[in-house]
C-alpha cells in the first residue's frame, strides 16, 4: 500500500514538473515574440557611415570598398580563447584591391569613442599584429584629404615592410 502511494506521489510530482516547464517555455516564447526581446530590422549602415562609404567609393574607384566587415574575416588564430577577443567585433570599412587583398582598414569614430580609447587601442593592436594598420577618422574627410591620408598610410606600410626584409 505504501509503495502504491509513493508511486502515485512521484507521478503527480513528475506531471507537475512537466507542466511547470511547459508554462515557462511558453512564457519565454511569447516574451521573445512580443516583449523587449522582439527582433526587428535595422539599416546596415548609419547615415554617417553611408556618407563615408560613398566618399570611399568616390576616392578609390579602382578598389573594392567593404563595409561592416567581421574582424574574424581578417584575423585568425589557433585558440578559441584568442578568437574570443575579436570574434564578434566589426570593422567599419576595408578597402581592398580587385583581388580582395585588404589595403586599408578604416574606422569612423563618433563621440562615443572618446570613452572607448583603450578598447580601440586594443583592437588596433590586434589588427597591427596581423599586419594591418588602422586609419581612424573622427569626421568624414573630404575626398582629397582622404586620398592623401591613405596614400601616406600606404607609403608608411610599404616602408615598414621594406625595413623588415
Amino acid at each position: 500500500m505504501t509503495s502504491a502511494i509513493l508511486l502515485v506521489l512521484l507521478a503527480v510530482l513528475l506531471v507537475a514538473g512537466l507542466l511547470l516547464a511547459g508554462i515557462k517555455a511558453g512564457a519565454s516564447r511569447s516574451r521573445a515574440a512580443t516583449g523587449r526581446d522582439r527582433i526587428t530590422a535595422r539599416d546596415p549602415l548609419t547615415p554617417r557611415e553611408q556618407s563615408m562609404f560613398f566618399r570611399l567609393q568616390t576616392a578609390f574607384p579602382e578598389q573594392i570598398v567593404l563595409a561592416q566587415v567581421a574582424m574574424s574575416a581578417l584575423l585568425r588564430t589557433r585558440t578559441v580563447r584568442s578568437r574570443a577577443t575579436f570574434d564578434r567585433k566589426v570593422i567599419d570599412f576595408v578597402v581592398c584591391s580587385k583581388a580582395f587583398e585588404p589595403l586599408l582598414v578604416i574606422e569612423l569614430d563618433d563621440a562615443s569613442h572618446a570613452r572607448k580609447a583603450a578598447k580601440d587601442a586594443a583592437r588596433d593592436a590586434m589588427l597591427g599584429q596581423a599586419g594591418y594598420r588602422v586609419l581612424r577618422f573622427a569626421n568624414i574627410p573630404d575626398q582629397s584629404d582622404l586620398q592623401r591620408t591613405c596614400l601616406e598610410q600606404a607609403s608608411a606600410s610599404e616602408a615598414a615592410a621594406s625595413a623588415t626584409r
